[in-house]
């Protein structure tokens, strides 16, 4: 299974807005894009998305941007992968979330199905994974600290030595 861009740019925003947490001012969308390297204009979509699942607030103005509204320990990657992909099932019949029932299957009437058994597993596995991780869990586990990631936008980096012309 393969997550879209979208939710590949939105779980990079939300390492930069998680380790801003704690911040007064919230990080403007232009920020999240060029710390993140993520298109603006489909960050602004993603964000807009976010805002409107209750997972962010925003602020209008020169001191404006973005903010996660919930604690990031209680905002889950399946529930962001969720807002942004739709369900996690690989087929609408074992989603818990937008179940379909299978109108074309010959199965769909019979009380076992192969493919459902398997892919209900798949769905299942990946729903553990992905509910069991928080934001925080997620930027913990890749060694980034809130300090590190807010100190990144600060830093310029190291300064480059010019090459010495030898004659």
């Amino acid at each position: 299974m393969r997550f879209s861009k979208k939710s590949e740019y939105a779980l990079r925003a939300l390492i930069e807005l998680t380790a801003n947490y704690d911040q007064v001012v919230p990080v403007q969308r232009a920020t999240l894009a060029k710390e993140q390297r993520i298109p603006l204009g489909f960050l602004e979509g993603i964000l807009l998305t976010l805002k409107n699942a209750g997972i962010l607030s925003s602020r209008r103005g020169v001191d404006g941007g973005f903010r996660l509204l919930k604690d990031p320990g209680d905002v889950t990657l399946g529930h962001i992968i969720r807002t942004l992909d739709g369900p996690l099932a690989p087929i609408g019949c074992v989603s818990q979330t937008a179940y379909q029932k299978c109108e074309d299957c010959p199965y769909a009437e019979k009380s076992a199905c192969a493919i459902q058994g398997i892919m209900l597993e798949v769905r299942n596995a990946i729903a553990a994974i992905l509910d069991h991780y928080t934001l925080e869990d997620f930027v913990s586990k890749a060694n980034l600290s809130r300090k590190k990631v807010t100190n990144s936008r600060t830093k310029t980096g190291p300064k480059k030595k010019k090459p010495s012309s030898s004659k």
